[in-house]
């Protein structure tokens, strides 16, 4: 889902624009670095998206200077976890890259699916 930038910016994604406040979301966390938002078709009882605030199209083009962010992401999820209290019983994160991995926005997330078990393989 792109569109024309806002402010010229450049390509904005559905993602860009709810880090805006241009499209609305239901939002359970927020920092200098991501913010986390309930999907809106979720694939489980519990179903986040963390979504960094710089734009990485998919992790395949991430580089060595989004090490750190990458990292935050994980320990967003981690600390998510905890605070909704589902990190007992265990949780799966997911990124997509590419239409072959699923990918729907071309801006990089972490999915945090909870409450109820995951099969494995995934896929």
């Amino acid at each position: 889902m792109r569109s024309q930038s806002y402010g010229g910016a450049g390509i904005v994604t559905l993602f860009e624009k709810i880090i805006a406040r241009e499209v609305p979301a239901d939002i359970v966390h927020e920092d200098a670095h991501c913010i986390v938002i309930r999907d809106i078709d979720p694939q489980a009882p519990v179903h986040l998206l963390i979504i960094p605030k710089t734009m990485i199209p998919r992790v395949g083009e991430a580089t060595l200077d989004h090490q750190m962010l990458l990292g935050h992401l994980l320990l967003t999820a981690g600390g998510i976890a905890r605070e909704h209290d589902f990190v007992n019983e265990g949780f799966r994160l997911v990124i997509n890259h590419g239409a072959d991995g699923g990918e729907v926005v071309p801006h990089l997330h972490v999915h945090v699916l909870a409450g109820r078990a995951m099969q494995c393989p995934p896929g």
